[in-house]
């Protein structure tokens, strides 16, 4: 099944929740909206389930309209952030709730209940009441409710956000498993950067109810195309100056008294945005002094701030400096955004 949500709006009020959204989910595809709190992603969830009504725009199965259809003619699957599980049912009977309307035309009710549990590694549990589960086993339950209906679309808002993050890592490895074995077109909801970026075959990155960006998650990363994106989807070092274009391949951004060499004919207004990890000690290009004003130990490495005249400045390094240090960066590491 292939979505499309195209110029939809929604507002609440004063309050405009979504601002012409075109997304197209491709048939058997884990896609993720990603962005901020209120920006939009679980009222676009919402319309897709037909939870919300857009007031504008169409949202389209299969190219079909289905803007005026109930949720429960969609063929839906939703799991939800707290679970929703029934306290006075056990668990199987949580699971074979989602088979009360539709029940399944080749085997009995018992046969699916019994597949969805071990689809999601909780043989034996089905005659356990949800309170005497883990967060992470009663998601697996909401999980395999949602599924039981067999739905086109799969749809996840926030599944994960109230676990820890051991429990968070394996969860989503599951998650993706499952997927992937069903061919499920899924859409996941989650303001978590990392998570966005390990599950997705594409994201969307929102931000005050727009599309700012859609892409494969390395493409979006290493390439975005907004200031938004840059500091929204993982860390960056944003340093607005002035492009100049040079006589030879490459351009020169000046910021404050510096000048940093980057690839592309840039001109103008621009912002220089540099990972973390592309902040280099041992560079040879672009090198600047800054002076470290905190440090932070991570395990397999050091996130390391650094003053460079009243500006932070954030790298990823091996060892821990002290006082000024000497950074750089390749000039191809830089990504160049007109202002």
């Amino acid at each position: 099944m292939s979505l499309e949500l195209a110029g939809v709006e929604r507002a609440y009020g004063d309050a405009t929740a979504l601002r012409g959204v075109d997304l197209t989910v491709r048939d058997g595809e884990f896609f993720t909206l990603v962005g901020p709190s209120g920006c939009g992603k679980t009222t676009t969830l919402r319309c897709i389930a037909g939870l919300e009504t857009p007031d504008a725009g169409a949202v389209r199965f299969d190219g079909t309209d289905v803007s005026g259809v109930p949720p429960e003619e969609r063929d839906v699957g939703v799991v939800f952030q707290h679970y929703a599980l029934f306290p006075m049912m056990t668990v199987r009977e949580n699971v074979a709730y989602g088979l009360r309307f539709d029940p399944p035309a080749e085997k009995s009710v018992e046969d699916r209940v019994t597949e969805l549990l071990a689809l999601v590694d909780l043989e034996g549990m089905g005659g356990r009441d949800p309170d005497a589960l883990s967060g992470g086993q009663r998601q697996r339950v909401a999980l395999a409710r949602a599924l039981a209906p067999a739905p086109d679309v799969l749809l996840l808002d926030e599944p994960l956000s109230a676990l820890d993050a051991r429990l968070r890592d394996e969860l989503r490895l599951e998650l993706t498993r499952v997927q992937r074995e069903l061919g499920v077109t899924t859409v996941y909801v989650t303001h978590d950067q990392s998570e966005a970026l390990a599950v997705s075959d594409r994201l969307a990155v929102l931000n005050d109810g727009r599309v700012e960006q859609v892409g494969e998650p390395e493409a979006v990363y290493e390439t975005p195309e907004t200031r938004f994106v840059a500091a929204f989807l993982g860390e960056n070092n944003c340093l607005d100056g002035r492009a100049v274009g040079g006589e030879t391949k490459g351009s020169t951004v000046r910021v404050g008294d510096a000048s940093f060499a980057v690839t592309g004919d840039h001109r103008g207004a621009v912002t220089c945005c540099v990972r973390p990890e592309s902040m280099d000690v041992n560079a040879t290009h672009n090198r600047f002094e800054a002076r470290v004003a905190d440090v932070e130990f991570l395990g397999d490495g050091y996130r390391v701030h650094f003053d460079w005249n009243g500006r932070s400045i954030v790298a990823r390094l091996d060892d821990a400096p002290t006082g000024r240090v000497t950074l750089g960066f390749d000039p191809d590491e830089a990504v160049v955004l007109e202002r």
